[in-house]
């Protein structure tokens, strides 16, 4: 493709060709990105074009990713999700305007669903018959979700405490479900080892470099959606820190052709055992593994695998990473949905406790407006979502019961 210039190494600089490199970098192994001829794009791409385009999904940004033609993408609304003022928030909180960006309204109630398009429409283009991926639910959950119907093979890899939810998702879908005894990573560097024997083509989060392309669309619809305008702040869910490297690199994409004028801070939210990246930015130091325990299974990674990426992007953004601890998370569930009527999973919702625990120890600057990425659906979860709620009443159907059930709790003051 005449628009994509290179895939070039984040670590070393090393520049490969399109058909040059399948994931990573050949001389380091560090994580590639796709460079693109912006100065091409510039010339085909305009707020006209957009404004004409009734694609309202992630395949209106087509000029700026990686497919040569729209033949062979997933038959779904994948992206252009609502974005919602949230002024209660602001009012609760004492902050400037705060948005919220819900994409668990994806097809698989997942933010997971524009990577797996991309890489999806990839496979695709490249003849492949099996796509394998490792995830805690979500990225596995969106593939399966997104080939069904095609003739494309799913074989997915999760660790065995994946929620039930997510694995009842795999399932339904069709997709070839491993259960492996250990945890993400150990999931994840035995789907690179089946990849590299058997053929596969490999999905995984922070090797495949497609799927920051796809995440990136995200930034792209904010721009529009505020009318070419930029929240100073986007608070974004951290585990391996692809969605965080994906937002930003779309907002330079966007800056680059001329669409913005301002770039937006980047804070990384991430879970207290789960905080890698956190440290490493606050260390400016490498990226070294924790434990990866927490509640949030989407953001639990021992080791980022995209975590260089996401320090650059927070450091390049002047922006700041925060943790929070799994009692946050699950309070901050019930607290978003009743603020703002959507529903998170843990690792979303933790952006929302970021949000809070920032605006407590005043890391945001007087009136700076915010917008928090809520990536995935409390459905995805019910068990999280009910230790934050507890249990429902229970009566007999009788108004005697009910008119005594009313004067112990006072349910109805």
């Amino acid at each position: 493709m005449k628009k994509i210039k290179t895939l070039q190494c984040l670590n070393c600089g090393k520049d490969h060709s399109l058909d040059g490199a399948k994931y990573i970098c050949s001389s380091c192994g560090g994580n590639l990105q796709v460079l693109y001829d912006y100065n091409l794009i510039k010339k085909r791409f305009s707020y006209d074009e957009l404004k004409e385009n009734r694609h309202m999904d992630i395949w209106r940004y087509a000029d700026l990713l990686p497919v040569s033609d729209l033949k062979g993408v997933p038959n779904l609304q994948i992206g252009y999700t609502p974005l919602y003022r949230g002024e209660s928030l602001s009012e609760k909180l004492g902050t400037g305007e705060t948005y919220i960006k819900d994409d668990g309204r994806n097809p698989s109630a997942s933010f997971k669903d524009r990577a797996s398009a991309v890489v999806v429409a990839r496979a695709l283009e490249t003849d492949q018959k099996i796509i394998c991926a490792a995830s805690t639910g979500n990225a596995a959950s969106s593939l399966a979700c997104l080939t069904a119907g095609m003739d494309l093979k799913t074989i997915i890899f999760v660790p065995e405490k994946a929620p039930p939810a997510k694995i009842a998702q795999l399932l339904v879908y069709g997709a070839r479900v491993i259960t492996v005894k250990g945890t993400y990573d150990d999931a994840f560097d035995l789907c690179v080892k089946a990849s590299e024997e058997f053929g596969w083509y490999n999905r995984n989060t922070g090797y495949n470099p497609f799927t920051r392309e796809g995440k990136k669309t995200c930034a792209f619809e904010i721009c529009e959606q505020l009318e070419w305008e930029t929240p100073d702040r986007i608070f974004v869910p951290a585990g391996d820190g692809n969605i965080l490297s994906g937002v930003w690199k779309g907002f330079l994409e966007f800056k680059k052709i001329g669409f913005i004028e301002k770039l937006p801070k980047i804070t990384a939210v991430q879970a207290e055992k789960s905080d890698a990246i956190k440290r490493a930015f606050e260390s400016k130091g490498e990226i070294k593994p924790v434990s990866g325990e927490t509640v949030a299974d989407s953001i639990s990674v021992s080791i980022p695998r995209d975590g260089m990426a996401a320090v650059m992007a927070i450091r390049d953004s002047g922006g700041s990473a925060i943790s929070v601890t799994d009692k946050e998370i699950i309070e901050a569930i019930p607290e978003l949905a009743r603020a703002t009527s959507v529903f998170a999973e843990p690792a979303a919702a933790a952006v929302y406790a970021g949000f809070k625990k920032a605006v407590k120890e005043k890391m945001l600057d007087k009136g700076e407006s915010s917008l928090l990425l809520i990536t995935g659906n409390g459905l995805k979860d019910v068990q999280s979502a009910m230790k934050s709620v507890g249990k429902p009443f229970l009566i007999k159907p009788g108004m005697d019961e009910l008119k005594k059930l009313i004067a112990e709790t006072g349910l109805d003051k």
